[in-house]
């Protein structure tokens, strides 16, 4: 079946040409990945960031980037805390609300949500050069001059937007969110080499370890998989209408509701929320007023207690994704359409009855669906605290995110299959 599927896709001239550009943006940007920023020991860079748990979900972002200190150091972290600024921002600002529902209103949004990622990757350029300079120990930068320092804040800032601008390409194609697919790229573009990693240092003595995290690995896409896949179905039936001699309508179906409408993106809010507060007190470490060494210090302590951390991880996750359904999911709209299409839930009247019928059941859903976000972004701190300290070798967040763009860009290709069969008809 899976076979014949490959086959149709690749004997549709447009659908093969999308996947081969994706493809084709996708070998870009590991190319981009592995070009290092001059003036930094690579060697002593990668032996900090396996030193430090916390930086490792930095480099999710970046797809081994940041690791390397490639050009792409900041990934798409920019762009999505961007994006988060302004989601919120219109949710708050009626004025910004009203702008985003006009005709094209979207499409201004969209232009500043770019316009603001430029200077959020320059400020995290700087914060991430340093934080970098502070860590002596490792040797990881030298002393830059201020032309060195503007020219390498500038081109990580320019490999940023170059990300931003593949990712929105990679969009158009509509086989996938582009920004995930470039997180998922990076993901996987790491498994070689950790497997590679396992093999060398294998101890028979470890099998046992080895067998239990093969199995959390495994139950975790399988839970991954079924909150996904699962929605309620509410029942709706249309009215009959008779015109002339022949009878519409009458018909009975149902408005399936996901349990996890918001997919990865609540993961991906929650990381690049969680990296930006150490990420700017690192800033301020040096600061003149000790009021703001202090501050900064103390933020960082609280982010690296993982107790500390790992609940902020789950609360962030758990909030976002009750947030991002709202913005995705509008219950009002849906009650509108259904009553001016003729359309009732059975049982409940249409209009704003139908609208809270549709709310509440929605929030009893998503509790679901947040509960086991919330928890696979905290598997591998509840592995490492149970096991005595051994952590898992791919985190839970990273096959959140590997499983649900797969099945994201399986589902829009099949989307597009479906689509040529009805042109065919």
């Amino acid at each position: 079946m899976w076979l014949d599927k490959i086959i149709q896709i690749f004997k549709i001239r447009d659908l093969r040409k999308s996947i081969l550009y994706v493809l084709g943006m996708l070998v870009i940007f590991r190319v981009a990945a592995h070009i290092p920023v001059p003036g930094v020991n690579v060697e002593n860079l990668k032996e900090f960031f396996a030193s430090n748990q916390f930086l490792g979900l930095i480099n999710i972002f970046s797809g081994g980037g940041m690791e390397n200190f490639s050009v792409v150091a900041l990934g798409v972290a920019p762009y999505i805390t961007a994006s988060i600024i302004f989601q919120l921002l219109v949710m708050i600002i009626p004025k910004l609300e009203e702008i985003s529902k006009e005709p094209g209103g979207q499409q201004k949004v969209n232009k500043w949500t770019r316009w603001l990622t430029v200077p959020l990757a320059a400020l995290q350029a700087y914060g991430m050069i340093t934080m970098l300079r502070q860590q002596s120990s490792f040797d990881i930068i030298g002393d830059l001059s201020a032309l060195s320092l503007l020219t390498t804040i500038v081109t990580i800032t320019a490999g940023s937007i170059f990300l931003m601008w593949i990712g929105e390409l990679i969009s158009e194609k509509k086989i996938g969110n582009g920004i995930s697919i470039l997180i998922f790229a990076g993901i996987i573009s790491a498994l070689p080499s950790i497997v590679q990693r396992t093999i060398a240092v294998f101890d028979p003595s470890q099998i046992t370890t080895v067998v239990t995290f093969a199995i959390i690995a495994v139950v975790t896409i399988i839970g991954v998989v079924i909150i996904n896949e699962g929605t309620r179905n509410v029942p709706v039936s249309y009215a009959r209408h008779v015109r002339g001699n022949r009878m519409y309508g009458g018909v009975n179906t149902h408005l399936p509701l996901r349990v996890n409408m918001a997919g990865v993106i609540p993961i991906i809010f929650a990381i690049s929320l969680i990296l930006f507060p150490p990420m700017i007190a690192n800033f301020f470490l040096h600061a003149k007023s000790q009021i703001l060494v202090t501050i900064a210090e103390f933020i960082i302590e609280v982010f690296q207690n993982q107790l500390i951390y790992g609940i902020l991880y789950f609360v962030f996750v758990f909030g976002f994704t009750y947030f991002y359904t709202a913005v995705i999911f509008h219950p009002q709209q849906i009650a509108e359409n259904l009553q001016k299409q003729g359309g009732f839930i059975p049982g409940i009247r249409p209009g704003k009855n139908t609208e809270e019928y549709l709310a509440n059941v929605t929030n009893r859903i998503i509790f679901a669906g947040a509960l086991f976000l919330g928890l696979i972004a905290i598997l591998p701190l509840i592995v490492q605290s149970v096991s005595g300290g051994l952590s898992l070798v791919i985190g839970g967040t990273s096959l959140l995110i590997v499983v649900s763009v797969v099945i994201e860009t399986v589902k829009q290709i099949e989307s597009q299959l479906t689509m040529r069969d009805y042109e065919g008809l």
